[in-house]
């Protein structure tokens, strides 16, 4: 089984979108949505949700105040300020659950014993169907955290139905940008499609995630989006991608057919009044990425 993330520098550049064209183009692929901070997939390809889990991504510190004497000492080792007094008698401090970080300190030096940790559900998983295969997606929780473990473990589902339905091909559109996300989407992948645009910030982020792919030693290749708002741009990106040893797997030219595509939620390649030149491109661009790994 072959696993191919889909990533850019940055949001916006169309990644879902392509990774949504591959899915229509892959067929019998299993597909994984780990841009879990801001999940769309499912907007495109509407899947119909077979399973649900709740996401337990850490644990969460909360006081008995049957148990608390009001000695202030886990407020004075805590150094993320999530300990506070609280109004009244009864109840000497409480936790802010948004701002602890699940690190144990305050539970380690209470004397007391008066605090407790619990499992904190940060979201929730799925298992789908589409139309295109099986999908595995998530919705993190507003403002929650470990998002990096999440998507680990929607890798390791996908990778896990793939190999017990004999899937070839497992394609994951990744988070945007080098953090965690992104590390944990591309770690020990097979090959990744970098999608950017022809801007300068397009070009600098470019650069950040080919470095961080190429630290990795995941095989890169890119995809120039809206190629031709800027072929001076595109052309230096490309000289910068030949640099770095990187294969340019195609450029795709600007199109409002996406957009009216996603409103009909599908992809590029399977809807719209023709086949179109930009559907053209992403086809030629999949050919291109299936023989480059």
């Amino acid at each position: 089984m072959k696993e191919l993330v889909v990533i850019s520098g940055k949001g916006g550049t169309g990644k879902t979108s392509i990774t949504a064209a591959f899915a229509a183009l892959g067929r019998e692929a299993v597909l994984a949505d780990c841009d879990v901070d801001a999940a769309d997939l499912h907007l495109v390809l509407g899947p119909r949700v077979l399973e649900t889990q709740d996401f337990v991504g850490g644990k969460r510190a909360r006081i008995n105040p049957a148990a608390c004497d009001g000695c202030g000492t886990c407020a004075d080792v805590c150094r993320f300020e999530a300990v506070r007094r609280t109004e009244g008698a009864d109840a000497a401090y409480e936790i802010d659950a948004i701002a602890c970080e699940g690190c144990g300190v305050c539970a380690a030096y209470c004397p007391r014993r008066a605090i407790v940790f619990e499992d904190c559900v940060n979201g929730r998983w799925f298992i789908s169907q589409t139309r295109f295969g099986p999908m595995v997606h998530a919705e993190l929780g507003i403002a929650e955290e470990n998002s990096g473990k999440l998507v680990t473990l929607i890798r390791r589902e996908a990778r896990r139905i793939a190999e017990e339905q004999g899937k070839e091909l497992l394609i994951v559109d990744g988070s945007p940008g080098i953090g965690c996300p992104v590390i944990a989407s591309i770690t020990g992948a097979d090959a990744v499609l970098i999608v950017t645009e022809p801007t300068l910030s397009g070009r600098h982020d470019l650069g950040r995630v080919a470095q961080l792919a190429a630290h990795l030693r995941v095989r890169a290749m890119v995809c120039i989006n809206k190629a031709d708002l800027n072929a001076e741009i595109a052309q230096e990106i490309e000289r910068d991608a030949e640099e770095r040893g990187i294969a340019v797997a195609g450029r795709i030219r600007y199109t409002d057919a996406f957009t009216k595509a996603q409103m009909r939620q599908c992809s590029i390649v399977e809807c719209g009044d023709g086949p179109g030149e930009a559907a053209e491109d992403v086809k030629r661009l999949w050919s291109k990425v299936n023989d480059g790994f």
